[in-house]
């Protein structure tokens, strides 16, 4: 169905087209390559101390889960977690006021230029950890999906079509009762990386619709506007006709989109966000044991749900505080295992994130260096 991971590297491998890391850092390899084991949840280390996270919403639910069963194996550890946002998630992280970030959208090549005095003159890397696709979601009395193109979905937002009973939303759901009510478009009013991969697929796949660039601030003026997943979702739910862009997670009470994928309309799913990033680039140009991906928002294939977003943990290539830095490693490594992402799936309807991807962030965490012999938290 969709080409692996590993096929894909190998594939650029022969061709020539490895990643080249940024300047002053060690060269890129392929990690991983023919690992015939999945990294294991078993409790390493003891690790002992408070830590905190900051980032993006979307993982909320998620990081619950994480925390809960770290905490399991680690009784001593104190872990919080606060869903700011993706962008308050990277700005914490950069002036090392938290233990790892969380972020939907990868560090810029500046965010990662200035990374080395929050990581000891190292540098951040971005771990995908968790997989969702991006629910377009409304509240409409007695309707619970709707068909809808990225044309469409994009001249809802920008305004342009005001009314649910519009000719273009009941040309693609003929069977549908339309109201005679107007549309109420809610969109984030932080920082949000759920926000940029809405934005992102709008221009990539609807750039008439949706002229503006992919950003993690809402780039229109006025309009109804509210803070983190939760805040749109509960705005939502609570005003008639109106429709927004979530976590899939948090919309499973209101109705939902099927996005216009090639010739076919597609429900969202795990598994169907999941495709879209096995058949995705990473990032070149980055340093070693970086994971970001470039998302094939244009992907054709009705398997794939394009409308997605890959949500990373910041971490650390080098902590001078032992104690952080021995929790970030075991932390990762607990996130990436086959429990960790079956708990996050459970919670938070997410896609467990593939084999070969467990393995090379396990082999990031494992890479990094901890500077002093600190103990304390």
């Amino acid at each position: 169905m969709s080409t692996s991971l590993y096929t894909r590297l190998v594939a650029a491998a022969t061709a020539g087209a490895l990643l080249v890391p940024l300047a002053g850092c060690a060269a890129v390899g392929l990690p991983g390559l023919g690992a015939e084991s999945e990294p294991s949840a078993e409790p390493g280390p003891v690790v002992v101390g408070k830590f905190h996270g900051v980032g993006a919403s979307s993982q909320e639910s998620a990081m619950k889960a994480w925390i809960a069963g770290f905490q399991e194996q680690h009784p001593d550890a104190a872990i919080s977690y606060d869903p700011a946002g993706s962008g308050d998630g990277r700005e914490a992280f950069l002036t090392g006021d938290t233990a790892f970030g969380a972020s939907d959208v990868a560090l810029s090549d500046e965010e990662m230029a200035a990374s080395g005095p929050a990581c000891d003159g190292g540098n951040a890397i971005d771990l995908p950890v968790y997989i969702s696709p991006i629910a377009v979601a409304f509240n409409l009395d007695g309707i619970d999906g709707l068909n809808l193109s990225s044309d469409v979905i994009g001249r809802i937002f920008t305004g342009q079509i005001t009314r649910w009973d519009d000719p273009a939303i009941a040309e693609a759901n003929p069977e549908a009762e339309l109201p005679e009510l107007g549309i109420t478009p809610v969109h984030r009013s932080d920082d949000s990386g759920t926000t940029e991969n809405f934005t992102d697929y709008l221009h990539e796949t609807a750039p008439e619709a949706w002229p503006h660039e992919p950003d993690g601030l809402w780039p229109l003026t006025g309009g109804f506007a509210a803070e983190g997943t939760s805040g749109v979702t509960e705005t939502v739910r609570s005003t008639p006709g109106s429709v927004t862009y979530a976590d899939a997670s948090a919309t499973t009470d209101l109705g939902r989109v099927a996005i216009k994928v090639g010739k076919e309309y597609v429900s969202y799913s795990a598994d169907a966000a999941a495709a879209v990033v096995d058949v995705s680039p990473r990032i070149e140009n980055r340093y070693e044991h970086d994971l970001a991906f470039v998302l094939d928002r244009k992907i054709d294939k009705p398997f794939a749900y394009p409308m997605v977003l890959v949500s990373y943990l910041v971490v650390c290539s080098r902590y001078e505080d032992r104690a952080k830095g021995a929790f970030v490693k075991e932390f990762v490594e607990y996130v990436a295992s086959s429990e960790g992402q079956e708990r996050a799936a459970a919670a938070a309807g997410s896609a467990v994130i593939s084999s070969d991807l467990q393995v090379w962030i396990t082999e990031a965490a494992d890479a990094i260096y901890l500077t002093q012999q600190r103990t304390d938290g």
